[in-house]
């Protein structure tokens, strides 16, 4: 008989306990083994085109879920607050060794934190060790690209907590090109004084002139921060320009198009900063400490050692051939689906791409982002609304992003893309076959509720589903069968 508490309990108690521990989830837990697998089908039979998604492979999902889960450890390696850390020392160091090879980069000039639980906290501990609290950060709007951690505020309220606890100036995109406005970023860079630039974006598909941020950041004494997060895989595979040659810090997110499990990596210079002309005396950086203390005891408690597991995995896979053919495939596969766009009609925001991903504007077929997002779901294509550059309201963007990575993991090539175009395009005629019937003010509800009774439009739906579903099961799935 074990004693706990006072309490006896039985060997038939223990045995269950012991069994619970053991038993798998499709039998221990019914319930979310079924959820789990209704969502493997509709990733499976569907059409994943959401632009910051992406297929982990086996071997990271594998790693992912081991036993480095259990381990808690506060600290760096060498230095953390709990025993029994020799192993999740070896593997941070791995880590980071990887990091800084899979970018290239001279661990004499370069450090790296693989802590950051993802892309969000790892921006925020930037600015809390280097801008410290109501600086001055410079970021993309949201409206028009950028990210909502990179100070994004409306004229009534301050919505991100990088715009609550910095001051925040955002730059903006030409609204007739689409294309980052430098000029102005220069201009408005002058009179706000921004302790830090932040390059990047959520939804911008053209290449960032880093040397002309870099010239603007100099001008101003401020440090330029690289967020990478959307295009670090294909940055690691030299597809696309690098931001390291011109800025102080680059973060970027793990599992969008560098293809690993949810995590963030802030990468920091070392060494001399500048040099005065007149005296020749040296300015080193100091960022490694400020943001190794803002990561962690600032913002974190113990690291997630089984993420910084499935990110070693995935940057041991960013070195291979393999995975610079596929970021290749990524780029080239955005090209066909823009091209079969265009031919079709659609206005795609600058025109075109030069990375991942391309945004479409609805504003002159007359519908919106929110009506073609609900029935290309309904056709089994994931995508996501999304503002336009010029857009009166977030709540009615007049785009839909869409992106090639998640579904070049599958296997797909240009031509399988240009098949894409076309079902995408068959389901925004649905849109505008339904939304013709109703009042121009008619509400995205009012919409959905229209979709859902009109049998003739649910019939055409269902059978673009059939077809993209039959589609989509000709190609390979990465990562674990059942799960």
């Amino acid at each position: 008989m074990a004693h706990v508490n006072g309490c006896h309990q039985n060997k038939e108690t223990w045995n269950a306990h012991n069994q619970m521990m053991v038993e798998p989830l499709s039998t221990y837990d019914t319930e979310v083994f079924e959820i789990i697998k209704k969502e493997k089908k509709r990733q499976t039979c569907g059409l994943e085109l959401i632009a910051s998604e992406n297929f982990a492979s086996r071997a990271v999902l594998e790693a992912l879920g081991s036993c480095m889960h259990n381990k808690y450890s506060e600290g760096y390696p060498g230095q953390r607050y709990y025993g029994g850390t020799e192993h999740v020392d070896e593997l941070e160091r791995l880590c980071q060794k990887r990091a800084l090879e899979a970018f290239h980069l001279d661990p004499e000039k370069w450090g790296v934190n693989v802590q950051p639980y993802s892309g969000s906290p790892a921006n925020f501990a930037v600015y809390t060790a280097i801008v410290e609290a109501h600086g001055r950060i410079m970021g993309l709007d949201l409206p028009d690209g950028g990210h909502l951690s990179h100070g994004f505020m409306t004229e009534k309220k301050k919505i991100s907590a990088s715009s609550i606890f910095f001051e925040s100036m955002p730059y903006k995109v030409n609204p007739v090109t689409g294309y980052i406005d430098y000029d102005q970023l220069e201009q408005n860079a002058s009179l706000f004084h921004p302790k830090m630039i932040v390059s990047g974006a959520s939804c911008y598909s053209r290449d960032i002139d880093y040397a002309r941020l870099r010239k603007i950041a100099d001008q101003n004494g401020a440090y330029l921060m690289a967020d990478i997060s959307h295009v670090s895989g294909l940055i690691a595979a030299g597809v696309t320009p690098s931001p390291f040659d011109h800025s102080d810090i680059v973060m970027t997110t793990t599992h969008k198009s560098l293809r690993g499990c949810r995590a963030g990596i802030i990468f920091y210079r070392k060494g001399v900063r500048s040099v005065d002309p007149k005296t020749g005396k040296e300015t080193l950086y100091n960022l490694e400490g400020p943001i190794n203390q803002a990561v962690f005891p600032g913002l974190q408690g113990g690291p997630h050692n089984h993420a910084i597991a499935g990110v070693a995995v995935a940057l041991k896979q960013s070195l291979t051939p393999e995975f610079k053919a596929y970021q290749a495939q990524v780029l080239a596969n955005c090209q066909a689906l823009a091209a079969a766009l265009l031919d079709k009609g659609y206005k795609i925001v600058t025109g075109g791409s030069d990375n991942h991903l391309i945004l479409l504007d609805f504003r002159p077929t007359g519908t919106d982002g929110g009506r073609v997002e609900k029935v290309l779901e309904a056709c089994a294509i994931a995508c996501n609304k999304n503002t336009c550059p010029g857009d009166k309201s977030a709540l009615r963007p007049s785009g839909v992003r869409l992106g090639t990575p998640a579904l070049t993991s599958r296997g797909l090539l240009e031509e399988d893309f240009r098949q894409v175009a076309e079902f995408i395009h068959r389901g925004i005629e649905v849109v505008l076959e339904i939304q013709s019937s109703m009042s121009p003010k008619a509400t995205l509800k009012e919409f959905k509720e229209h979709l859902a009774q009109d049998g003739k439009c649910q019939m055409k739906i269902r059978g673009i589903r059939a077809e993209v579903e039959a589609f989509s099961g000709k190609f390979p799935m990465p990562g674990i069968a059942e799960l």
